[in-house]
């Protein structure tokens, strides 16, 4: 049985009114909340995503086009991860690996079915920042657990990610495009 679900993530968007003063564009859900029917408890929380390297302040929030785990070419893209306690049964881990890897991260170089079932790599510098509960960041020949307030620096490198504990795990990422 499945922990409760952790709280949906709250987006607060700023931005400028006709006379310039900074106001709140948004505030509530991300409107691109994704799910995969194939893993319970899984949310992928896509925040914001910048499209290149010189970043404009005024630029359209353009989140609900992003697709896949990568950022735009030169950009960036923020995402909340909730990730469920891991099934305890090997095959249903792989069978829920491979399900959220095909449906929104396909973009991913995914790696042998040898490998830890979620094990992928991607062309970016990623942070990642535990904000609750305790997540397994696994390696090529490493592994180490991060608790709420750790922060991993992924650099281009396999790796995956395991709840291997009894409750939800929730992680944000910052995906910065290094291809």
């Amino acid at each position: 049985m499945l922990p409760d679900p952790l709280p949906l993530t709250r987006r607060v968007v700023t931005g400028h009114d006709g006379e310039g003063r900074s106001i709140i564009e948004h505030d509530g859900q991300s409107p691109a909340l994704l799910t995969v029917e194939g893993r319970p408890g899984f949310r992928n929380h896509n925040i914001w995503r910048t499209l290149g390297a010189d970043a404009s302040a005024e630029a359209a929030d353009t989140i609900l086009d992003h697709r896949g785990v990568l950022p735009p070419p030169g950009g960036t893209v923020l995402r909340v991860i909730d990730f469920p306690p891991r099934p305890a049964d090997l095959a249903e881990r792989r069978r829920q690996a491979a399900s959220s890897l095909e449906t929104l991260f396909a973009d991913a170089v995914h790696l042998s079915a040898s490998e830890h079932p979620g094990m992928h790599r991607t062309r970016t510098v990623d942070y990642a920042i535990v904000l609750h509960g305790e997540i397994t960041a696994i390696l090529d020949a490493a592994e180490t657990d991060l608790r709420a307030g750790d922060i991993l620096i992924q650099r281009g490198t396999n790796h995956a990610w395991e709840n291997q504990t009894n409750a939800m795990a929730r992680v944000a990422f910052i995906l910065v495009d290094a291809s």
